[in-house]
Protein backbone atom coordinates (compact mmCIF):
# COMPACT_ATOMS: atom_id res chain seq x y z
CA UNK A 1 0.00 0.00 0.00
CA UNK A 2 1.22 3.21 -1.22
CA UNK A 3 -0.42 7.14 -0.04
CA UNK A 4 0.07 10.49 -0.67
CA UNK A 5 -1.59 13.31 1.23
CA UNK A 6 -2.43 16.95 0.64
CA UNK A 7 -3.94 19.65 2.43
CA UNK A 8 -6.90 21.21 1.00
CA UNK A 9 -7.17 23.39 3.95
CA UNK A 10 -5.52 23.79 7.09
CA UNK A 11 -8.41 21.61 8.62
CA UNK A 12 -8.93 19.26 5.66
CA UNK A 13 -6.53 16.34 4.28
CA UNK A 14 -7.24 14.63 1.24
CA UNK A 15 -5.35 10.91 1.00
CA UNK A 16 -4.77 9.04 -2.34
CA UNK A 17 -3.97 5.46 -1.08
CA UNK A 18 -3.36 2.62 -4.10
CA UNK A 19 -3.32 -0.84 -3.66
CA UNK A 20 -1.11 -3.85 -4.85
CA UNK A 21 -2.73 -6.18 -7.16
CA UNK A 22 -1.22 -8.39 -4.27
CA UNK A 23 -3.28 -6.85 -1.30
CA UNK A 24 -6.43 -7.27 -2.74
CA UNK A 25 -5.97 -11.20 -3.87
CA UNK A 26 -5.02 -11.58 0.34
CA UNK A 27 -8.36 -9.69 1.22
CA UNK A 28 -10.94 -11.44 -0.80
CA UNK A 29 -8.88 -14.82 0.03
CA UNK A 30 -9.06 -13.97 3.44
CA UNK A 31 -12.74 -13.34 3.32
CA UNK A 32 -13.04 -16.37 1.65
CA UNK A 33 -11.68 -18.43 4.21
CA UNK A 34 -13.87 -16.87 6.73
CA UNK A 35 -16.76 -17.24 4.62
CA UNK A 36 -16.30 -21.33 4.17
CA UNK A 37 -16.48 -21.42 8.38
CA UNK A 38 -18.70 -20.47 8.94
CA UNK A 39 -22.07 -20.80 6.06
CA UNK A 40 -23.76 -23.43 4.97
CA UNK A 41 -24.19 -24.85 1.64
CA UNK A 42 -26.61 -27.87 0.24
CA UNK A 43 -24.37 -30.89 -0.47
CA UNK A 44 -21.73 -29.86 1.61
CA UNK A 45 -20.43 -30.52 5.21
CA UNK A 46 -20.14 -27.10 6.94
CA UNK A 47 -16.26 -25.93 6.50
CA UNK A 48 -15.69 -28.47 3.47
CA UNK A 49 -17.23 -26.24 0.86
CA UNK A 50 -14.68 -25.91 -2.27
CA UNK A 51 -12.99 -21.94 -2.37
CA UNK A 52 -14.74 -22.20 -5.38
CA UNK A 53 -17.75 -22.61 -4.57
CA UNK A 54 -18.14 -20.18 -1.62
CA UNK A 55 -17.39 -17.42 -3.96
CA UNK A 56 -19.36 -17.88 -6.60
CA UNK A 57 -21.91 -18.24 -4.31
CA UNK A 58 -21.57 -15.13 -2.08
CA UNK A 59 -19.13 -13.17 -4.75
CA UNK A 60 -21.20 -9.87 -4.04
CA UNK A 61 -21.09 -9.88 -0.37
CA UNK A 62 -17.61 -11.12 0.24
CA UNK A 63 -15.85 -8.42 -2.38
CA UNK A 64 -17.65 -5.88 -0.24
CA UNK A 65 -16.30 -6.90 2.91
CA UNK A 66 -12.75 -7.76 1.83
CA UNK A 67 -12.76 -4.27 0.48
CA UNK A 68 -14.44 -2.60 3.29
CA UNK A 69 -11.59 -4.62 5.58
CA UNK A 70 -9.18 -3.67 3.78
CA UNK A 71 -9.75 0.21 3.64
CA UNK A 72 -10.16 -0.04 7.27
CA UNK A 73 -6.65 -1.28 7.76
CA UNK A 74 -5.12 0.97 5.54
CA UNK A 75 -6.90 4.24 7.24
CA UNK A 76 -5.96 2.98 10.75
CA UNK A 77 -2.55 2.59 9.48
CA UNK A 78 -2.27 6.53 7.46
CA UNK A 79 -3.96 7.99 10.19
CA UNK A 80 -0.84 6.21 12.90
CA UNK A 81 1.55 7.90 9.97
CA UNK A 82 0.40 11.21 9.47
CA UNK A 83 -0.55 11.36 13.64
CA UNK A 84 -3.56 12.65 13.07
CA UNK A 85 -7.70 11.87 14.08
CA UNK A 86 -10.18 12.69 12.06
CA UNK A 87 -13.23 15.06 13.60
CA UNK A 88 -15.95 13.85 11.95
CA UNK A 89 -16.41 11.12 9.31
CA UNK A 90 -14.40 10.61 6.54
CA UNK A 91 -15.47 10.79 3.05
CA UNK A 92 -13.99 7.88 1.13
CA UNK A 93 -14.55 7.78 -3.31
CA UNK A 94 -13.77 4.26 -4.75
CA UNK A 95 -13.64 4.82 -8.50
CA UNK A 96 -11.78 1.59 -9.21
CA UNK A 97 -13.66 -1.37 -9.43
CA UNK A 98 -12.40 -3.90 -6.40
CA UNK A 99 -11.35 -6.86 -8.50
CA UNK A 100 -8.51 -10.58 -8.60
CA UNK A 101 -5.81 -9.34 -10.28
CA UNK A 102 -5.87 -5.73 -10.50
CA UNK A 103 -4.67 -3.05 -8.02
CA UNK A 104 -7.27 -0.58 -6.15
CA UNK A 105 -6.87 2.95 -5.99
CA UNK A 106 -9.16 5.60 -3.85
CA UNK A 107 -9.08 8.47 -1.83
CA UNK A 108 -10.39 9.56 1.79
CA UNK A 109 -10.94 13.35 2.84
CA UNK A 110 -11.42 14.25 6.68
CA UNK A 111 -11.09 17.46 8.60
CA UNK A 112 -8.50 17.68 11.20
CA UNK A 113 -7.60 19.90 14.32
CA UNK A 114 -5.87 22.96 12.64
CA UNK A 115 -2.20 23.22 13.36
CA UNK A 116 -1.00 26.18 15.53
CA UNK A 117 1.19 27.04 18.48
CA UNK A 118 -0.89 26.77 21.41
CA UNK A 119 -0.42 29.57 24.42
CA UNK A 120 1.12 29.07 27.70
CA UNK A 121 -1.38 27.33 29.90
CA UNK A 122 0.53 26.04 32.84
CA UNK A 123 0.67 28.42 35.82
CA UNK A 124 -2.11 30.60 35.07
CA UNK A 125 -4.09 33.31 37.46
CA UNK A 126 -7.43 33.19 37.79
CA UNK A 127 -9.47 34.13 40.81
CA UNK A 128 -12.79 31.67 41.97
CA UNK A 129 -15.37 32.97 44.53
CA UNK A 130 -15.23 31.43 47.68
CA UNK A 131 -18.56 29.37 48.85
CA UNK A 132 -20.79 30.91 51.16
CA UNK A 133 -24.50 29.53 52.31
CA UNK A 134 -26.82 32.00 54.32
CA UNK A 135 -28.88 30.81 56.96
CA UNK A 136 -31.85 32.23 54.81
CA UNK A 137 -31.32 30.26 52.38
CA UNK A 138 -31.34 27.03 54.32
CA UNK A 139 -34.56 27.89 55.56
CA UNK A 140 -36.38 28.46 51.89
CA UNK A 141 -35.40 25.17 51.41
CA UNK A 142 -37.17 23.81 54.49
CA UNK A 143 -40.05 25.95 53.88
CA UNK A 144 -40.58 24.70 50.41
CA UNK A 145 -40.21 20.95 51.77
CA UNK A 146 -42.83 21.57 54.04
CA UNK A 147 -44.87 22.80 51.14
CA UNK A 148 -44.37 20.17 48.81
CA UNK A 149 -45.62 18.02 51.78
CA UNK A 150 -48.51 19.89 52.96
CA UNK A 151 -52.27 18.20 53.11
CA UNK A 152 -55.08 19.92 51.07
CA UNK A 153 -57.86 20.52 53.66
CA UNK A 154 -60.95 22.35 52.44
CA UNK A 155 -61.52 25.89 53.91
CA UNK A 156 -64.44 27.21 55.29
CA UNK A 157 -66.75 29.41 52.87
CA UNK A 158 -68.12 29.65 49.58
CA UNK A 159 -64.91 31.69 48.36
CA UNK A 160 -64.25 32.00 45.40
CA UNK A 161 -60.48 30.65 46.04
CA UNK A 162 -57.73 33.31 46.09
CA UNK A 163 -54.10 32.97 45.97
CA UNK A 164 -52.32 30.07 48.01
CA UNK A 165 -55.22 28.28 47.89
CA UNK A 166 -56.02 25.03 45.68
CA UNK A 167 -59.46 24.62 43.86
CA UNK A 168 -60.77 21.78 42.09
CA UNK A 169 -62.14 22.25 39.07
CA UNK A 170 -64.12 20.70 35.81
CA UNK A 171 -63.52 23.23 33.01
CA UNK A 172 -64.00 22.76 29.27
CA UNK A 173 -63.04 25.05 26.13
CA UNK A 174 -66.27 26.14 23.47
CA UNK A 175 -66.01 27.66 20.14
CA UNK A 176 -68.42 28.79 18.29
CA UNK A 177 -71.08 26.85 20.75
CA UNK A 178 -68.57 23.69 19.28
CA UNK A 179 -66.18 22.00 22.03
CA UNK A 180 -62.98 22.12 21.67
CA UNK A 181 -60.79 19.10 21.63
CA UNK A 182 -58.42 18.62 24.05
CA UNK A 183 -59.17 21.61 26.27
CA UNK A 184 -61.42 19.35 28.87
CA UNK A 185 -60.61 17.95 32.48
CA UNK A 186 -62.32 17.07 35.24
CA UNK A 187 -61.28 17.41 39.07
CA UNK A 188 -58.42 19.59 37.94
CA UNK A 189 -56.15 20.55 41.39
CA UNK A 190 -54.80 24.26 40.14
CA UNK A 191 -52.97 25.70 42.98
CA UNK A 192 -53.71 29.39 42.33
CA UNK A 193 -51.08 32.15 42.37
CA UNK A 194 -48.37 29.74 40.88
CA UNK A 195 -48.74 30.64 37.28
CA UNK A 196 -49.80 27.31 36.42
CA UNK A 197 -52.37 27.70 34.13
CA UNK A 198 -53.05 30.96 31.94
CA UNK A 199 -53.70 34.62 33.35
CA UNK A 200 -57.01 34.65 31.95
CA UNK A 201 -57.80 31.08 33.72
CA UNK A 202 -57.13 31.68 37.09
CA UNK A 203 -58.60 35.05 37.16
CA UNK A 204 -62.22 33.35 35.75
CA UNK A 205 -61.39 30.75 38.60
CA UNK A 206 -60.98 33.39 40.99
CA UNK A 207 -64.73 34.39 40.68
CA UNK A 208 -66.49 31.77 41.07
CA UNK A 209 -67.79 29.94 44.39
CA UNK A 210 -67.49 26.98 45.47
CA UNK A 211 -70.34 24.39 44.06
CA UNK A 212 -71.32 27.04 41.26
CA UNK A 213 -70.14 27.26 37.69
CA UNK A 214 -69.20 30.07 35.45
CA UNK A 215 -67.82 31.17 32.36
CA UNK A 216 -65.64 33.47 30.32
CA UNK A 217 -63.38 34.27 27.34
CA UNK A 218 -59.64 32.91 27.49
CA UNK A 219 -57.14 34.07 25.11
CA UNK A 220 -53.91 31.42 24.27
CA UNK A 221 -51.29 33.57 23.06
CA UNK A 222 -49.41 33.58 20.23
CA UNK A 223 -46.74 31.41 20.66
CA UNK A 224 -49.05 28.66 22.95
CA UNK A 225 -47.43 25.27 22.49
CA UNK A 226 -50.45 23.66 20.80
CA UNK A 227 -50.20 25.13 17.58
CA UNK A 228 -54.04 24.71 17.19
CA UNK A 229 -54.93 27.22 19.74
CA UNK A 230 -52.02 29.78 19.59
CA UNK A 231 -53.91 33.21 19.40
CA UNK A 232 -57.10 32.16 19.44
CA UNK A 233 -60.03 33.67 21.95
CA UNK A 234 -62.28 30.48 23.47
CA UNK A 235 -65.61 30.52 26.08
CA UNK A 236 -63.78 28.62 29.25
CA UNK A 237 -66.78 26.90 31.28
CA UNK A 238 -65.64 25.92 34.77
CA UNK A 239 -67.21 24.28 37.83
CA UNK A 240 -65.69 25.00 41.33
CA UNK A 241 -65.72 21.47 42.84
CA UNK A 242 -63.68 22.31 46.11
CA UNK A 243 -61.79 24.95 47.64
CA UNK A 244 -59.03 23.89 49.90
CA UNK A 245 -55.43 24.83 51.63
CA UNK A 246 -52.20 23.79 52.13
CA UNK A 247 -52.39 22.31 56.15
CA UNK A 248 -47.72 22.41 56.79
CA UNK A 249 -46.47 19.46 58.69
CA UNK A 250 -44.65 20.43 61.72
CA UNK A 251 -40.61 21.03 61.37
CA UNK A 252 -39.52 18.52 63.65
CA UNK A 253 -36.70 14.94 63.76
CA UNK A 254 -39.85 12.86 62.39
CA UNK A 255 -40.02 14.98 59.09
CA UNK A 256 -36.27 14.36 58.54
CA UNK A 257 -36.89 10.95 59.23
CA UNK A 258 -39.22 10.67 56.54
CA UNK A 259 -36.47 12.30 54.20
CA UNK A 260 -34.16 9.17 55.53
CA UNK A 261 -32.17 12.11 58.07
CA UNK A 262 -31.49 11.15 61.48
CA UNK A 263 -32.82 15.21 62.51
CA UNK A 264 -33.84 18.76 61.47
CA UNK A 265 -29.99 19.58 62.42
CA UNK A 266 -28.62 16.90 60.31
CA UNK A 267 -31.25 18.17 57.72
CA UNK A 268 -30.05 21.59 57.75
CA UNK A 269 -26.69 20.30 57.42
CA UNK A 270 -27.60 18.02 54.36
CA UNK A 271 -28.94 21.00 53.01
CA UNK A 272 -26.05 23.44 53.73
CA UNK A 273 -23.88 20.59 52.11
CA UNK A 274 -26.29 20.41 48.84
CA UNK A 275 -25.53 24.53 48.17
CA UNK A 276 -21.69 23.91 49.07
CA UNK A 277 -21.43 21.28 46.30
CA UNK A 278 -23.79 22.97 43.68
CA UNK A 279 -22.12 26.27 44.30
CA UNK A 280 -18.46 24.92 44.45
CA UNK A 281 -18.46 23.17 40.81
CA UNK A 282 -20.40 26.39 39.69
CA UNK A 283 -17.40 28.79 40.84
CA UNK A 284 -14.61 26.17 39.08
CA UNK A 285 -16.94 26.36 36.19
CA UNK A 286 -16.52 30.20 36.06
CA UNK A 287 -13.10 30.26 37.10
CA UNK A 288 -12.47 27.63 33.96
CA UNK A 289 -13.84 29.36 31.90
CA UNK A 290 -12.30 32.81 32.72
CA UNK A 291 -8.89 30.45 31.94
CA UNK A 292 -10.35 29.28 28.66
CA UNK A 293 -10.78 32.65 27.76
CA UNK A 294 -7.65 34.14 27.99
CA UNK A 295 -6.13 31.31 26.31
CA UNK A 296 -8.49 32.38 23.28
CA UNK A 297 -7.53 35.51 23.57
CA UNK A 298 -3.87 34.66 22.48
CA UNK A 299 -4.66 32.36 19.28
CA UNK A 300 -6.03 32.52 15.89
CA UNK A 301 -6.64 29.17 13.49
CA UNK A 302 -9.50 28.57 10.93
CA UNK A 303 -12.61 26.46 12.47
CA UNK A 304 -13.32 22.93 11.06
CA UNK A 305 -16.63 23.40 9.52
CA UNK A 306 -17.74 20.23 11.15
CA UNK A 307 -17.39 20.87 14.64
CA UNK A 308 -18.85 24.56 14.47
CA UNK A 309 -22.01 22.53 12.92
CA UNK A 310 -21.96 20.40 15.89
CA UNK A 311 -21.78 22.89 18.09
CA UNK A 312 -25.07 24.74 16.02
CA UNK A 313 -27.04 21.80 16.29
CA UNK A 314 -26.43 21.41 20.35
CA UNK A 315 -27.06 25.00 20.76
CA UNK A 316 -30.73 24.80 18.54
CA UNK A 317 -31.29 21.37 20.43
CA UNK A 318 -31.23 22.90 23.95
CA UNK A 319 -33.27 25.74 22.92
CA UNK A 320 -35.94 23.93 21.44
CA UNK A 321 -35.85 21.89 25.44
CA UNK A 322 -36.07 24.88 26.97
CA UNK A 323 -39.14 26.11 25.25
CA UNK A 324 -40.51 23.10 25.57
CA UNK A 325 -40.44 22.80 29.63
CA UNK A 326 -42.17 26.84 28.96
CA UNK A 327 -44.91 25.06 27.12
CA UNK A 328 -43.53 27.08 23.58
CA UNK A 329 -41.44 25.75 20.31
CA UNK A 330 -39.18 27.18 18.07
CA UNK A 331 -41.81 28.51 15.59
CA UNK A 332 -43.48 30.54 18.75
CA UNK A 333 -40.36 32.78 18.15
CA UNK A 334 -41.22 34.29 15.03
CA UNK A 335 -38.02 33.52 13.06
CA UNK A 336 -37.01 31.00 10.65
CA UNK A 337 -34.42 28.54 11.28
CA UNK A 338 -32.13 30.62 8.90
CA UNK A 339 -32.36 34.06 11.27
CA UNK A 340 -32.12 31.56 14.19
CA UNK A 341 -29.25 29.99 12.71
CA UNK A 342 -27.60 33.43 12.11
CA UNK A 343 -28.03 34.29 15.52
CA UNK A 344 -26.23 31.76 16.81
CA UNK A 345 -23.56 31.73 14.67
CA UNK A 346 -21.33 33.97 16.72
CA UNK A 347 -22.01 31.90 19.69
CA UNK A 348 -21.67 28.36 17.49
CA UNK A 349 -17.98 29.87 16.67
CA UNK A 350 -16.49 30.47 19.81
CA UNK A 351 -17.76 27.01 21.45
CA UNK A 352 -16.17 25.74 18.50
CA UNK A 353 -12.78 27.70 19.02
CA UNK A 354 -13.10 26.18 22.69
CA UNK A 355 -13.01 22.80 21.69
CA UNK A 356 -10.13 23.10 19.22
CA UNK A 357 -7.80 24.69 21.75
CA UNK A 358 -8.70 21.70 24.54
CA UNK A 359 -8.75 19.24 22.03
CA UNK A 360 -5.10 20.72 20.72
CA UNK A 361 -4.13 20.66 24.50
CA UNK A 362 -5.73 16.75 25.25
CA UNK A 363 -2.87 15.74 22.29
CA UNK A 364 -0.15 17.72 23.40
CA UNK A 365 -0.81 16.07 26.73
CA UNK A 366 -1.45 12.54 25.59
CA UNK A 367 -4.82 12.42 27.18
CA UNK A 368 -7.33 9.78 26.24
CA UNK A 369 -11.26 8.44 26.96
CA UNK A 370 -11.50 5.05 27.47
CA UNK A 371 -14.47 3.05 25.49
CA UNK A 372 -15.30 2.04 29.53
CA UNK A 373 -15.37 6.07 30.04
CA UNK A 374 -17.54 6.58 26.79
CA UNK A 375 -19.75 3.81 28.20
CA UNK A 376 -20.47 4.98 31.41
CA UNK A 377 -21.08 8.32 30.40
CA UNK A 378 -23.64 6.76 28.07
CA UNK A 379 -24.72 4.25 31.08
CA UNK A 380 -25.61 7.60 33.00
CA UNK A 381 -27.68 9.36 30.95
CA UNK A 382 -29.97 6.65 30.54
CA UNK A 383 -30.46 6.29 33.71
CA UNK A 384 -31.46 9.80 34.26
CA UNK A 385 -33.75 10.27 31.10
CA UNK A 386 -34.90 5.98 31.72
CA UNK A 387 -34.23 5.48 28.05
CA UNK A 388 -33.25 1.52 27.79
CA UNK A 389 -28.99 2.08 27.80
CA UNK A 390 -28.14 -0.82 24.76
CA UNK A 391 -30.37 1.21 22.44
CA UNK A 392 -29.26 4.65 23.80
CA UNK A 393 -25.81 3.49 23.30
CA UNK A 394 -26.91 1.51 19.29
CA UNK A 395 -28.37 5.43 18.47
CA UNK A 396 -25.13 7.41 19.40
CA UNK A 397 -22.96 4.79 17.85
CA UNK A 398 -25.35 5.09 14.20
CA UNK A 399 -25.70 8.57 14.34
CA UNK A 400 -21.75 9.28 15.26
CA UNK A 401 -22.90 11.23 18.36
CA UNK A 402 -20.57 8.63 19.86
CA UNK A 403 -17.25 10.38 18.26
CA UNK A 404 -18.92 13.97 19.89
CA UNK A 405 -19.71 12.72 23.39
CA UNK A 406 -15.86 11.23 23.18
CA UNK A 407 -14.45 14.50 21.72
CA UNK A 408 -16.52 16.93 24.55
CA UNK A 409 -15.18 14.46 27.53
CA UNK A 410 -11.49 14.92 25.95
CA UNK A 411 -11.59 18.50 26.29
CA UNK A 412 -13.65 18.38 29.16
CA UNK A 413 -9.88 16.93 30.60
CA UNK A 414 -8.00 19.22 28.91
CA UNK A 415 -9.90 21.66 30.69
CA UNK A 416 -9.54 19.85 33.80
CA UNK A 417 -5.80 19.59 33.68
CA UNK A 418 -5.19 23.61 32.71
CA UNK A 419 -7.36 24.46 35.72
CA UNK A 420 -5.60 21.86 38.08
CA UNK A 421 -2.08 23.67 36.89
CA UNK A 422 -3.14 26.99 37.28
CA UNK A 423 -3.16 29.37 40.38
CA UNK A 424 -6.64 29.53 41.64
CA UNK A 425 -7.22 32.60 44.52
CA UNK A 426 -10.04 32.78 46.45
CA UNK A 427 -12.04 35.79 46.34
CA UNK A 428 -15.25 37.19 47.85
CA UNK A 429 -18.45 36.65 46.12
CA UNK A 430 -19.28 39.81 43.89
CA UNK A 431 -23.10 39.45 43.86
CA UNK A 432 -25.01 37.68 46.97
CA UNK A 433 -26.56 34.13 45.70
CA UNK A 434 -30.38 34.32 45.61
CA UNK A 435 -31.35 30.67 46.64
CA UNK A 436 -31.38 29.48 43.02
CA UNK A 437 -29.48 26.40 43.89
CA UNK A 438 -32.81 25.08 46.32
CA UNK A 439 -33.52 22.34 43.75
CA UNK A 440 -30.32 20.26 44.58
CA UNK A 441 -31.20 19.82 48.50
CA UNK A 442 -33.29 16.69 50.06
CA UNK A 443 -36.77 16.72 49.54
CA UNK A 444 -36.82 18.53 46.93
CA UNK A 445 -36.34 17.99 43.21
CA UNK A 446 -33.25 17.58 43.50
CA UNK A 447 -30.94 16.99 40.11
CA UNK A 448 -26.97 16.01 39.44
CA UNK A 449 -24.90 19.42 39.52
CA UNK A 450 -23.64 19.94 36.49
CA UNK A 451 -19.95 22.05 36.54
CA UNK A 452 -19.73 22.37 32.87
Amino acid sequence: MEYSAEDISPVRKKVVITTEPQEVEASIMGTIALYKTSVQVDGFRKGKVPASVIEQRFRDKIYEEARQDLINVHINDVMQKLDVMPLAGLDVDTPDAFERGKGFTYTIEFEVLPSFDLPPYEGMDVEQEKVEVDEKEVQEVLDRILRDRAQLVPVEGNGPAVDGQVATVDFAAFENGEPVEGVKAESFDLALGERQALEDFEALVKTIPYGEEGEGEIHFPEDFIAKDLAGKTVIMKVKVHAIKERKLPALDDELAKSLGLESVEKLKEAITKSYTESRTGLNKSAAQKSLLDGLLKMVEFELPPSLVETQMNTLLADMAGRLERQGRSLESLGKSMEDLRKDMQPQADELARAQVLLLSVAKKEGLDVTDHEVTTQIYQLAMRTGEDFKSLREQYERSGMIFVLRDRMLADKAMDLIYAKANVKEVEPKVPETGAEADAAPGASASAQESK
